[in-house]
């Protein structure tokens, strides 16, 4: 049995070493990703509380942020990036209200345990679930996927957010709101993003049968399926050089877009805007059409 075939035998893969600058650091982009809000708070989220994986960059720190300006006080989970994190925490205290830090791989069942419990030792309560945290490792050829990628693709990706609603679902209660990060490469597939993509399909199917199991206790659960969003996971590591380098341009807008055009559509999701959605996808994706 060789090496690639064991790790499937594990219960928990460790970070690979294919993509060693994955998730990447926003504080090392030269093209700096655009994720302040860009309108005036409204109190949308006044007196909650949420989670946001991912939280320290990109669309989660977007996200994050976006929230705090409505009220939310904010826990971000992040893997290894202290230094974007310290950023994130920052600009929602900025925004007046109170953040936390979680340090951690979500892929580890009790690393969610332990988010959920300070969130609760420090607020008493959990309104908001955004599970968004992911990576991704491009291949051109399906047999150059190993074993250890692939579980731990889906152990980031998907297990992560199995274990993150269980440990949430004690303090979830009428009113309550799980958002999941899905993608358009679940309804348009990805020739070079097989596991991945295969992973965001997943969590579609997760999002409409978690929505379905919870909807009879009014918690909500809804996703977004972002295009191609400029955030530090494709230049730095996530896809190839050549395709970083022209990143967006075949969408309808001829560009990516940015994070604090994929939060808004957190937001709605999160507060009663959307009371009346629920195992239902938005997409902030540059004009692609899909079906779905």
């Amino acid at each position: 049995m060789n090496d690639s075939t064991e790790t499937v035998d594990k219960a928990f893969i460790e970070e690979t070493n294919e993509e060693p600058k994955l998730p990447g650091h926003e504080t090392a982009m030269d093209d700096k990703p655009e994720w302040e809000p860009r309108y005036p708070g409204s109190g949308r989220l006044k007196g909650k509380v949420a989670i946001v994986t991912g939280g320290d960059s990109g669309i989660g720190r977007a996200t994050a942020v976006l929230f705090a300006r409505e009220g939310a006080k904010v826990a971000i989970a992040y893997l290894e990036e202290d230094d974007d994190a310290r950023i994130t925490i920052d600009a929602i205290e900025r925004e007046g209200s109170e953040g936390l830090f979680h340090r951690g791989d979500l892929g580890d069942p009790e690393v969610c345990k332990a988010l959920v419990a300070k969130v609760i030792d420090k607020w008493g309560r959990l309104d908001v679930l955004v599970n968004n945290a992911g990576e991704q490792h491009p291949d051109k050829e399906v047999t150059e996927i190993t074993a250890e990628q692939l579980q731990r693709t889906f152990q980031t990706n998907i297990f992560s957010m199995f274990y993150l609603v269980q440990a949430a679902r004690p303090h979830l209660t009428k009113g309550a709101a799980i958002v999941n990060c899905t993608s358009v490469t679940m309804y348009k597939g990805s020739g070079g993003l097989l596991d991945y993509s295969a992973t965001k399909g997943a969590i579609t199917a997760f999002t409409r049968s978690l929505s379905e199991n919870l909807i009879k206790d009014g918690i909500r659960v809804n996703a977004v399926a972002p295009g191609p969003i400029w955030t530090p996971l494709n230049p730095c590591g996530g896809a190839p050089p050549e395709k970083v380098e022209h990143f967006g341009e075949g969408t309808p807008m001829g560009r990516p877009g940015q994070p604090n055009e994929v939060a808004p559509a957190f937001l709605f999701l999160a507060c009663e805007d959307s009371s009346y959605m629920s195992g239902q996808v938005l997409h902030p994706n540059g004009g692609i059409v899909v079906n779905g």
